[in-house]
């Protein structure tokens, strides 16, 4: 599961880390510490423009929450920010984009809940913000689409809408008390095929949906001022203590 995720990189350093060959420099975003679905973020994807011959590395900003191109309406976009890694290859949803319009999500980290216990025995939900132990930023593996409008003319800017959707697997072991899924990350071996749209068998495709080797992520617990999208900082990313419920986890 990812519900929220941090991504305030510069789009000059994205296109230096992941090789992009083509980006809009008016196509811009704020660094956002708490990215929501239906927000966007900046995604890295291969296409072949019109009059080229091979497909083009690019940095383009995509709205979060997939919008299939069947769909009538936009609005299955906040159902659809996940996609499960062991059923993506078969749901009516995903598939087509799976083997054909795959993307990278350049992140900081992500946010998740866990659930504990709380005062007078009440559940209540505990932030972590996962990331990579190194620094480096996590490079989230992805789905993009295409939904076309039919509610205005061809020529409106509005009339095409392009959105993703995260790819998440089981949560290796040391996060799974948090919870039991979490984003399925790539390792920069891994970036070329993913994003190659020339690979378009299933069955191939399905090898590289195993995450690397568990060990490379850090979970640090956050303040709950995470939990509303009004606040926004890099302060939620930072470790957050809270004596009276403090527990340990790892």
């Amino acid at each position: 599961m990812c519900g929220r995720f941090a991504a305030s990189g510069k789009p000059e350093d994205i296109v230096e880390l992941f090789g992009v060959e083509q980006w809009d420099p008016a196509e811009t975003l704020a660094p956002n510490w708490n990215v929501a679905p239906t927000t966007s973020a900046f995604v890295v994807l291969e296409r072949v423009p019109k009059g080229r011959a091979r497909p083009v590395r690019q940095l383009r900003v995509l709205r979060w929450g997939l919008v299939p191109q069947w769909s009538r309406s936009a609005e299955t976009a906040v159902k659809m920010i996940n996609a499960r890694s062991d059923t993506v290859h078969e749901k009516p949803s995903y598939r087509q984009a799976f083997v054909s319009r795959r993307c990278i999500l350049p992140v900081d980290g992500y946010y998740e809940w866990q659930t504990v216990p709380g005062e007078r025995g009440k559940a209540r939900k505990k932030p972590f913000f996962v990331s990579r132990a190194d620094g480096t930023p996590l490079a989230l593996a992805g789905l993009y689409e295409f939904w076309r409008d039919r509610t205005v003319p061809a020529d409106h800017p509005a009339a095409w809408l392009v959105t993703f959707t995260i790819v998440t697997t089981d949560a290796e072991e040391p996060l799974a008390p948090i919870h039991e899924r979490m984003p399925l990350f790539l390792d920069p071996g891994s970036y070329d095929e993913w994003l190659d749209p020339g690979l378009d068998d299933p069955d191939e495709l399905r090898r590289l949906l195993i995450p690397p080797p568990p060990g490379a992520l850090l979970a640090t617990p956050v303040s709950p001022a995470v939990g509303s999208i009004r606040n926004n900082g890099p302060e939620l990313k930072e470790p957050w203590a809270e004596p009276e419920y403090e527990t340990t986890l790892f």
